[in-house]
């Protein structure tokens, strides 16, 4: 699967579960850690790990395969690792707090439905 493949897909599923307020970060220019950032939040926790498990379920099958989980058990933080893209999805309370969007300002924040 195509790196951009993978972020539609991605913004796709969250767009699925109804995650809200979603965020695509191209940080390859400013960090080694991977390209693509992509943060969004959910409701509660059932609602963020519908949204992890249809993340790790539809990608692992497209052949990308899940590096890494944090947060999944209390869900108010779940970061997931597939490499090159870093997915976090938060409850509204923690994405205010934590705040990545301007922490990584200096990555170029892209329109999901533009990535091609």
């Amino acid at each position: 699967m195509e790196l951009k493949d993978a972020v539609k897909s991605i913004v796709s599923i969250i767009e699925d579960k109804k995650g809200e307020d979603i965020r695509v970060i191209d940080i390859s220019e400013v960090s080694v850690i991977g390209d693509y950032f992509i943060i969004a939040s959910g409701n509660n926790r059932s609602q963020i790990q519908a949204m992890a498990d249809d993340i790790d379920e539809k990608l692992g099958k497209a052949g990308l395969i899940q590096k890494n989980i944090e947060g999944y058990q209390n869900a108010n933080w779940v970061l997931m690792d597939f490499g090159d893209i870093i997915v976090h999805l938060f409850d509204q309370e923690n994405r205010v707090f934590y705040d990545l969007e301007r922490i990584w300002r200096d990555g170029k924040v892209l329109d999901p439905s533009s990535i091609a």
